[in-house]
């Protein structure tokens, strides 16, 4: 994730996507690393960046939803829009610690 780190926004930007859960998995969207990058430009208008664990996620419109109306939320967020993408395709690799605590994945995964 390469979030815009110098805009005051974004450490309560990273929190809202916290609170956005996977129904399926029970875990954050932000700790399953699905967000890849949060950008706010300087009117505060905000593009948030994500992926699905697959494209046939069932619960993908959901998520999204979720996303957009988390970011909304936060006080002083501009416009809110969320794209989705397939690249780089999602990994259990970017799964945070406590997500892999969370899913009792406590070796990491690799890719063969």
């Amino acid at each position: 994730m390469n979030p815009s780190a110098d805009h005051p926004l974004v450490p309560a930007l990273l929190d809202a996507c916290g609170r956005v859960y996977d129904p399926e998995f029970g875990v954050s969207v932000r700790d399953l690393g699905l967000i890849y990058d949060i950008d706010v430009d300087k009117t505060g208008a905000v593009v948030a960046t994500m992926t699905l664990t697959s494209m046939y996620c069932p619960a993908g419109e959901v998520l999204t939803e979720g996303v957009r109306s988390a970011l909304e939320a936060v006080p002083g967020a501009g416009p809110v829009r969320v794209d989705l993408v397939w690249e780089p395709a999602w990994t259990p690799e970017l799964l945070t610690p406590a997500a892999r605590a969370q899913l009792g994945w406590n070796e990491p995964t690799t890719r063969e």
